[in-house]
């Protein structure tokens, strides 16, 4: 059995690191998968680009030719933070896939254009298409002088994610033979697999939510003139990481300053050319959005769990709140999690987050509420 998986590695383009003894069926294990997409992100429109997949599996998984129809579950990030960092961080139990998929799941990440594995735009690496204001914080590191932007445009759009996130839906569901997957997202993660599911519900299972980043009024429709002007992208370095989640704690112990250390290592890995700008920063692009809004989410009936962390400053919680109201789904629930901010999975309360996606989405409830509004621990 030993010798058939090291031979399925190779030729999947993996290495699988075994242990000397014992049985390897249940030992987690990465796979890396490039999936080729049409893209429609306007400076690089009819090319292929390239999506990063970050699988996490069961070896014994590697073998199966399929999985059981509502075990696969696909990872969107939010704005800033690739998938691989956001949910697969290698600090003590913060994995949120690894915990998955310790629970039986086939688990995939995948980064959208322009984020971590995936395919960078070349308007990404010229520090002149930053914004005036973030460009000072290189001068005189990498300029001398704020520049004139190259591509005075917002990167990406909504709709070049949805057209992501299509390519790997598609690839997982021939992957595992499967009909529909379930989704996790966080932040713009939200309108990313939200505004793909009210697209597609026949190919998605479950949602759950962290912090989705919901606007009932956003527009339904594009602006008039895409790409739209502005800066193209936009830079985080060490020290705004730390002040940003430093605002969100309302609690003593909220979070293990080691646990953002690994987060921020595990950033700039992510990230080769941001690590060498100034001290090191992370790069996202800057997306036009529009569409799941209160329309939207009204005719979406596939059931979906809340997460709002009770500190959170980036998306309030009434926020989430009025996308409880608004949802459509005959089942769906509202967590407030107790002393957690818009970082609930790298946080202390971590596993009381975990553990209600897992009842979610093998139960369809949490605490055996398939609808409601719950607080954990508090």
């Amino acid at each position: 059995m030993r010798y058939r998986i090291a031979l399925m590695a190779a030729v999947l383009g993996f290495l699988l690191v075994w242990p000397s003894f014992g049985d390897d069926s249940e030992r987690l294990v990465a796979v890396d998968h490039y999936v080729p997409v049409r893209s429609t992100v306007p400076a690089i429109a009819g090319q292929t680009a390239q999506i990063y997949v970050r699988e996490v599996t069961r070896a014994g998984a590697v073998l199966r030719a399929g999985a059981s129809a509502d075990r696969v579950v696909l990872f969107v990030h939010g704005a800033g933070t690739p998938a691989e960092v956001a949910f697969d961080v290698s600090y003590h139990d913060y994995s949120w896939m690894r915990y998955l998929a310790g629970a039986g799941f086939d688990v995939f990440a995948m980064d959208v254009t322009g984020y971590g594995r995936s395919t960078r735009p070349t308007p990404m690496n010229d520090v002149c298409n930053l914004s005036r204001e973030q460009q000072s914080l290189f001068v005189p590191a990498l300029l001398s002088d704020p520049c004139p932007p190259g591509y005075p445009h917002q990167l990406t759009t909504i709709a070049s994610d949805w057209n992501d996130i299509s390519a790997v839906v598609d690839h997982l569901r021939a992957l595992r033979h499967v009909e529909a997957v379930s989704m996790v997202a966080w932040s713009l993660g939200g309108p990313r697999a939200g505004g793909y599911a009210a697209q597609h519900p026949e190919k998605v299972r479950k949602l759950v939510l962290l912090a989705p980043a919901y606007n009932r009024a956003r527009p339904a429709s594009p602006p008039a003139h895409l790409p739209a002007d502005g800066a193209a992208m936009t830079t985080q370095s060490h020290q705004e990481f730390t002040a940003n989640w430093d605002r969100q704690v309302g609690c003593a112990d909220q979070y293990e300053p080691a646990a953002r250390e690994a987060v921020w290592s595990a950033m700039l890995e992510s990230d080769p050319v941001g690590a060498t700008w100034g001290m090191g920063v992370r790069r996202a692009p800057q997306v036009t959005t529009w569409g799941w809004n209160s329309d939207a989410v009204a005719k979406t009936q596939v059931p979906t769990l809340m997460v709002s962390g009770a500190h959170d400053k980036q998306v309030p919680t009434e926020r989430v709140r009025e996308l409880y109201a608004d949802l459509g789904a005959p089942r769906k629930v509202f967590i407030d999690l107790a002393c957690s901010s818009h970082n609930a999975m790298w946080e202390n309360n971590h596993l009381i987050l975990f553990r209600a996606s897992l009842e979610w989405l093998t139960q369809t409830s949490v605490n055996g509420t398939p609808e409601g509004m719950l607080r954990l621990g508090y």
